[in-house]
Protein backbone atom coordinates (compact mmCIF):
# COMPACT_ATOMS: atom_id res chain seq x y z
CA UNK A 1 0.00 0.00 0.00
CA UNK A 2 2.65 2.52 0.68
CA UNK A 3 4.37 1.96 -2.53
CA UNK A 4 1.11 3.03 -4.45
CA UNK A 5 0.74 6.27 -2.12
CA UNK A 6 3.46 8.13 -4.00
CA UNK A 7 1.37 7.46 -7.19
CA UNK A 8 -2.19 8.69 -6.05
CA UNK A 9 -0.58 11.58 -4.91
CA UNK A 10 1.13 12.17 -8.05
CA UNK A 11 -2.26 11.66 -9.84
CA UNK A 12 -4.08 13.69 -7.82
CA UNK A 13 -1.98 16.64 -7.84
CA UNK A 14 -1.25 16.26 -11.44
CA UNK A 15 -5.00 16.68 -11.89
CA UNK A 16 -4.98 19.59 -9.37
CA UNK A 17 -2.30 21.58 -11.93
CA UNK A 18 -4.12 20.80 -14.77
CA UNK A 19 -7.39 22.30 -13.21
CA UNK A 20 -5.50 25.11 -12.67
CA UNK A 21 -3.69 25.75 -15.41
CA UNK A 22 -7.53 25.32 -17.50
CA UNK A 23 -8.76 28.07 -14.82
CA UNK A 24 -5.88 30.15 -15.05
CA UNK A 25 -6.13 29.91 -18.77
CA UNK A 26 -9.53 31.51 -18.75
CA UNK A 27 -8.86 34.17 -16.08
CA UNK A 28 -8.15 37.35 -17.62
CA UNK A 29 -4.75 37.95 -17.66
CA UNK A 30 -3.73 34.90 -16.50
CA UNK A 31 -1.61 32.82 -19.15
CA UNK A 32 -1.73 29.04 -19.26
CA UNK A 33 1.85 28.71 -20.21
CA UNK A 34 2.79 30.71 -17.06
CA UNK A 35 1.02 28.12 -14.98
CA UNK A 36 3.04 25.36 -16.84
CA UNK A 37 6.00 26.94 -15.78
CA UNK A 38 5.09 27.43 -12.47
CA UNK A 39 4.25 23.53 -12.21
CA UNK A 40 7.64 22.61 -13.89
CA UNK A 41 5.74 21.04 -17.01
CA UNK A 42 6.06 23.59 -19.08
CA UNK A 43 9.08 21.00 -21.20
CA UNK A 44 7.26 18.33 -21.45
CA UNK A 45 4.50 19.66 -22.67
CA UNK A 46 6.56 22.12 -25.31
CA UNK A 47 8.26 18.58 -26.05
CA UNK A 48 5.00 17.09 -27.03
CA UNK A 49 3.93 19.86 -28.98
CA UNK A 50 7.01 20.31 -30.91
CA UNK A 51 6.97 16.40 -31.86
CA UNK A 52 3.72 14.94 -31.17
CA UNK A 53 3.87 11.40 -33.19
CA UNK A 54 7.63 10.30 -31.86
CA UNK A 55 6.98 11.82 -28.57
CA UNK A 56 3.24 10.45 -27.74
CA UNK A 57 4.15 7.15 -26.18
CA UNK A 58 6.49 8.54 -23.71
CA UNK A 59 4.28 11.88 -22.48
CA UNK A 60 0.93 11.05 -23.15
CA UNK A 61 1.02 8.75 -20.46
CA UNK A 62 2.95 11.06 -18.15
CA UNK A 63 0.96 14.44 -19.25
CA UNK A 64 -2.51 12.76 -19.36
CA UNK A 65 -4.06 13.23 -16.09
CA UNK A 66 -2.69 17.31 -16.44
CA UNK A 67 -4.33 16.91 -19.72
CA UNK A 68 -7.53 15.78 -18.47
CA UNK A 69 -7.32 18.30 -15.23
CA UNK A 70 -7.10 20.97 -17.96
CA UNK A 71 -10.31 20.05 -19.44
CA UNK A 72 -12.37 19.73 -16.83
CA UNK A 73 -10.72 23.53 -15.61
CA UNK A 74 -11.20 25.23 -18.79
CA UNK A 75 -14.67 23.74 -19.93
CA UNK A 76 -16.05 22.43 -16.57
CA UNK A 77 -15.16 25.42 -14.49
CA UNK A 78 -15.31 28.33 -16.82
CA UNK A 79 -19.49 29.22 -16.18
CA UNK A 80 -18.33 28.99 -12.56
CA UNK A 81 -15.35 31.08 -12.96
CA UNK A 82 -17.53 33.73 -14.87
CA UNK A 83 -19.59 33.98 -11.77
CA UNK A 84 -16.80 34.73 -9.73
CA UNK A 85 -14.92 36.85 -11.94
CA UNK A 86 -18.33 39.05 -12.59
CA UNK A 87 -18.98 39.06 -9.05
CA UNK A 88 -15.64 39.28 -7.43
CA UNK A 89 -13.02 40.01 -9.87
CA UNK A 90 -10.55 41.63 -8.06
CA UNK A 91 -10.50 39.12 -5.20
CA UNK A 92 -10.63 36.01 -8.12
CA UNK A 93 -7.31 37.70 -9.96
CA UNK A 94 -5.47 37.89 -6.47
CA UNK A 95 -5.93 34.63 -5.50
CA UNK A 96 -4.27 33.61 -8.66
CA UNK A 97 -0.99 36.69 -8.41
CA UNK A 98 -0.50 35.08 -5.04
CA UNK A 99 -0.05 31.40 -6.51
CA UNK A 100 2.24 32.79 -9.30
CA UNK A 101 4.23 34.63 -6.35
CA UNK A 102 4.51 31.83 -4.22
CA UNK A 103 6.00 29.64 -7.16
CA UNK A 104 9.00 32.86 -8.19
CA UNK A 105 11.37 30.60 -5.89
CA UNK A 106 10.71 27.04 -7.49
CA UNK A 107 10.85 28.94 -10.81
CA UNK A 108 14.28 30.62 -10.20
CA UNK A 109 15.44 26.72 -8.89
CA UNK A 110 14.12 25.32 -12.57
CA UNK A 111 16.21 28.46 -14.15
CA UNK A 112 19.13 27.46 -12.37
CA UNK A 113 18.92 23.53 -13.00
CA UNK A 114 21.71 23.77 -15.61
CA UNK A 115 23.97 26.32 -14.22
CA UNK A 116 23.20 30.00 -14.55
CA UNK A 117 26.02 31.48 -17.37
CA UNK A 118 26.99 34.72 -17.46
CA UNK A 119 24.61 37.18 -19.20
CA UNK A 120 21.67 35.03 -17.51
CA UNK A 121 20.21 37.59 -16.53
CA UNK A 122 20.24 39.92 -19.67
CA UNK A 123 17.35 37.88 -21.03
CA UNK A 124 15.44 38.33 -17.85
CA UNK A 125 15.39 42.17 -18.09
CA UNK A 126 14.64 42.34 -21.66
CA UNK A 127 11.97 39.69 -21.93
CA UNK A 128 10.14 41.31 -19.08
CA UNK A 129 10.80 45.01 -20.49
CA UNK A 130 9.33 43.98 -23.91
CA UNK A 131 6.20 42.06 -22.48
CA UNK A 132 5.62 44.94 -19.99
CA UNK A 133 6.09 47.61 -22.72
CA UNK A 134 3.79 45.85 -25.29
CA UNK A 135 0.86 44.96 -22.39
CA UNK A 136 0.54 48.45 -22.07
CA UNK A 137 0.38 49.33 -25.42
CA UNK A 138 -2.31 46.69 -25.91
CA UNK A 139 -4.78 48.21 -22.74
CA UNK A 140 -4.47 51.86 -24.39
CA UNK A 141 -6.96 50.79 -27.23
CA UNK A 142 -9.94 50.22 -26.91
CA UNK A 143 -11.20 48.77 -30.48
CA UNK A 144 -14.59 46.63 -30.98
CA UNK A 145 -14.76 44.37 -33.58
CA UNK A 146 -17.88 42.11 -34.86
CA UNK A 147 -16.63 38.22 -34.11
CA UNK A 148 -16.36 35.87 -37.28
CA UNK A 149 -14.97 32.86 -38.57
CA UNK A 150 -11.40 34.92 -39.59
CA UNK A 151 -11.54 36.52 -35.78
CA UNK A 152 -12.12 33.13 -34.37
CA UNK A 153 -9.05 31.81 -35.78
CA UNK A 154 -7.69 34.57 -34.82
CA UNK A 155 -8.35 33.69 -31.24
CA UNK A 156 -6.86 29.72 -31.72
CA UNK A 157 -3.49 31.43 -32.31
CA UNK A 158 -3.47 33.75 -29.33
CA UNK A 159 -4.78 30.64 -27.33
CA UNK A 160 -2.02 28.60 -28.41
CA UNK A 161 0.29 31.60 -28.25
CA UNK A 162 -0.57 31.29 -24.43
CA UNK A 163 0.57 28.27 -23.46
CA UNK A 164 3.83 28.12 -26.22
CA UNK A 165 4.66 31.78 -25.23
CA UNK A 166 4.22 31.87 -21.57
CA UNK A 167 2.98 35.02 -19.78
CA UNK A 168 1.21 35.95 -23.36
CA UNK A 169 -2.10 35.37 -21.83
CA UNK A 170 -5.02 34.95 -25.09
CA UNK A 171 -7.21 37.37 -22.67
CA UNK A 172 -5.01 40.16 -22.90
CA UNK A 173 -4.48 40.35 -26.53
CA UNK A 174 -8.41 39.83 -26.60
CA UNK A 175 -10.17 41.92 -24.51
CA UNK A 176 -8.89 45.27 -26.14
CA UNK A 177 -10.50 43.83 -29.45
CA UNK A 178 -14.11 42.98 -27.31
CA UNK A 179 -13.68 39.24 -28.53
CA UNK A 180 -12.64 37.47 -25.38
CA UNK A 181 -16.25 37.17 -23.63
CA UNK A 182 -17.86 35.74 -27.07
CA UNK A 183 -14.75 33.44 -27.36
CA UNK A 184 -14.78 32.15 -23.61
CA UNK A 185 -18.72 31.59 -23.66
CA UNK A 186 -18.47 29.62 -26.95
CA UNK A 187 -15.83 27.24 -25.52
CA UNK A 188 -17.71 26.68 -22.57
CA UNK A 189 -21.32 26.46 -24.18
CA UNK A 190 -19.38 24.12 -27.12
CA UNK A 191 -20.44 26.02 -30.40
CA UNK A 192 -19.13 25.00 -33.00
CA UNK A 193 -18.86 27.77 -34.83
CA UNK A 194 -16.12 28.77 -32.50
CA UNK A 195 -14.69 25.63 -31.48
CA UNK A 196 -13.72 24.83 -34.94
CA UNK A 197 -11.93 28.05 -36.41
CA UNK A 198 -10.37 28.47 -33.07
CA UNK A 199 -9.08 24.61 -33.19
CA UNK A 200 -7.74 25.31 -36.91
CA UNK A 201 -5.92 28.49 -35.79
CA UNK A 202 -4.30 26.69 -32.75
CA UNK A 203 -3.18 23.51 -34.52
CA UNK A 204 -1.52 25.54 -37.30
CA UNK A 205 0.20 28.28 -34.51
CA UNK A 206 1.33 24.86 -32.30
CA UNK A 207 2.53 23.21 -35.84
CA UNK A 208 4.72 26.42 -36.83
CA UNK A 209 6.63 27.84 -33.04
CA UNK A 210 6.26 24.58 -30.69
CA UNK A 211 9.24 23.12 -32.49
CA UNK A 212 11.37 26.23 -32.79
CA UNK A 213 10.33 27.03 -28.88
CA UNK A 214 11.48 23.36 -27.85
CA UNK A 215 14.80 23.60 -29.74
CA UNK A 216 15.32 27.21 -28.05
CA UNK A 217 15.21 25.33 -24.68
CA UNK A 218 17.56 22.56 -26.04
CA UNK A 219 20.28 24.44 -26.78
CA UNK A 220 19.87 27.99 -24.60
CA UNK A 221 17.75 26.57 -21.26
CA UNK A 222 19.21 28.76 -18.93
CA UNK A 223 18.34 32.07 -21.25
CA UNK A 224 15.19 30.77 -22.76
CA UNK A 225 13.80 29.94 -18.63
CA UNK A 226 15.01 33.33 -17.44
CA UNK A 227 13.31 35.11 -20.42
CA UNK A 228 10.24 33.54 -19.20
CA UNK A 229 10.47 34.39 -15.77
CA UNK A 230 11.27 38.41 -16.78
CA UNK A 231 7.68 37.83 -18.75
CA UNK A 232 5.77 35.76 -16.16
CA UNK A 233 6.85 39.13 -13.67
CA UNK A 234 5.62 41.66 -16.39
CA UNK A 235 2.16 40.32 -16.96
CA UNK A 236 1.83 39.37 -13.37
CA UNK A 237 2.30 43.05 -12.52
CA UNK A 238 -0.05 44.29 -15.19
CA UNK A 239 -2.93 41.83 -13.79
CA UNK A 240 -2.70 43.57 -10.55
CA UNK A 241 -5.59 45.46 -9.39
CA UNK A 242 -4.49 48.74 -8.46
CA UNK A 243 -7.24 50.43 -8.60
CA UNK A 244 -8.81 48.52 -6.05
CA UNK A 245 -6.43 48.31 -3.41
CA UNK A 246 -6.90 52.08 -2.79
CA UNK A 247 -11.05 52.05 -3.25
CA UNK A 248 -11.25 51.34 0.32
CA UNK A 249 -10.50 49.69 3.33
CA UNK A 250 -12.30 46.41 3.21
CA UNK A 251 -11.40 46.01 -0.44
CA UNK A 252 -7.61 46.12 0.55
CA UNK A 253 -8.48 44.02 3.44
CA UNK A 254 -10.04 41.06 0.76
CA UNK A 255 -7.84 41.31 -1.44
CA UNK A 256 -4.42 40.71 0.65
CA UNK A 257 -5.94 38.11 2.03
CA UNK A 258 -7.04 36.17 -0.93
CA UNK A 259 -3.20 37.42 -2.11
CA UNK A 260 -1.89 35.68 0.85
CA UNK A 261 -4.10 32.44 0.39
CA UNK A 262 -3.07 32.20 -3.06
CA UNK A 263 0.97 32.74 -1.87
CA UNK A 264 0.31 29.92 1.30
CA UNK A 265 -1.41 27.97 -0.97
CA UNK A 266 1.48 27.73 -3.70
CA UNK A 267 4.23 26.98 -1.61
CA UNK A 268 2.33 24.42 0.09
CA UNK A 269 1.75 22.84 -3.27
CA UNK A 270 5.46 23.50 -4.36
CA UNK A 271 6.62 21.31 -1.16
CA UNK A 272 4.31 19.07 -1.22
CA UNK A 273 5.19 18.35 -5.03
CA UNK A 274 9.07 18.48 -3.66
CA UNK A 275 7.94 15.40 -1.67
CA UNK A 276 6.59 12.82 -3.88
CA UNK A 277 9.45 11.19 -5.56
CA UNK A 278 9.95 12.33 -9.04
CA UNK A 279 9.57 9.65 -11.80
CA UNK A 280 12.60 8.51 -13.79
Amino acid sequence: MKENKPGAMRLALQLLQGMLIGVGAVLPGISGGVLCVVFGIYKPVMELLSDPFRKFRTHVPRLLPVIVGMGVGFLGIAKILAFFLEAYPDPSVCLFIGLITGMLPSLFREAGEQGRPKGCWIPLVAAFAFILALLISLNLFSVTIAPSFGWYLFCGFCLALSVIAPGMSFSTLLMPLGLYTPFVDGLGSLHFDVLIPAGIGAVVTVICLAKAVDALFDHFYAYAFHAIIGIVIAATIMIVPFQSFAASAGALVVNLICLAVGVVGALALDKFNSSIPKED
